[in-house]
């Protein structure tokens, strides 16, 4: 039997099919290699303050430190001082006319200076608080006089006179507040009491000190 073999042309296209379903996950991929890090750029503009944060609850206490080494020693300050005492020598036993100032002329300490033998009054260059005290020998004649502060009586004391045969003694002392230029002396009060007396046996004195000072905050004071 002859074979017949007949040429055919190709045929049309078909119309596209559609899309398949998705289709199931693919692995991970492997793991890149490191790669070297790149160059630094540049700094980037300073960004806003931001709001302050709250206080934090405050730290147990520390242990304490360890002691310093001492230090060198200080000046010692010096408290201001002020005081003298004076007594009459035997030539100022003299009566003495009412309101004169009693000029116990013989020094027995005066280191300051601030008493005067020739007026007998006392001159306050520290403020503060002075105890001031009289001591009198009186003999053959009665005896007043006065303490005086700037010429205003302050204290007074009086003995009379008995006919005794031997001297007898006056005492009297008072507190004073006194500020710089302040004066203090004895005064006679009477004219027919007099009595004021000085041997080479006994004595008659005036005497005052500094008790406290009123200066604050001072400096060093000799």
């Amino acid at each position: 039997m002859a074979s017949f073999i007949a040429a055919c042309s190709p045929g049309i296209p078909g119309s596209p099919g559609l899309h398949g379903s998705p289709g199931q996950p693919g692995r991970d991929g492997r793991d890149g290699r490191d790669a070297q890090p790149g160059e630094k750029g540049e700094r980037g503009e300073r960004g806003e303050p931001g709001q302050p944060g709250m206080r934090g609850l405050t730290g147990d206490r520390g242990d304490p430190g360890e002691k310093g080494e001492r230090g060198t020693p200080g000046e010692c300050a010096v408290a201001p001082k002020s005081a003298f005492s004076a007594k009459l020598s035997e030539s100022r036993t003299s009566p003495l006319a009412v309101g004169d100032a009693v000029r116990f002329d013989k020094i027995i300490l005066n280191e300051q200076g601030d008493y005067n033998p020739e007026t007998g009054r006392f001159s306050c260059r520290v403020p503060g608080v002075y105890y001031f005290a009289v001591h009198a020998t009186v003999y053959r004649s009665s005896l007043q006089f006065d303490l005086i502060k700037n010429g205003h009586t302050v204290a007074s004391y009086f003995q009379i006179f008995g006919n005794w045969s031997k001297p007898a003694s006056l005492s009297g002392g008072t507190l004073l507040h006194l500020i710089p230029g302040d004066q203090v002396w004895v005064q006679m009060a009477m004219s027919e009491y007099t009595g004021f007396y000085s041997s080479s046996k006994t004595d008659s004195t005036f005497t005052g000190f500094l008790v406290y000072s009123d200066w604050k905050n001072s400096a060093v004071f000799a």
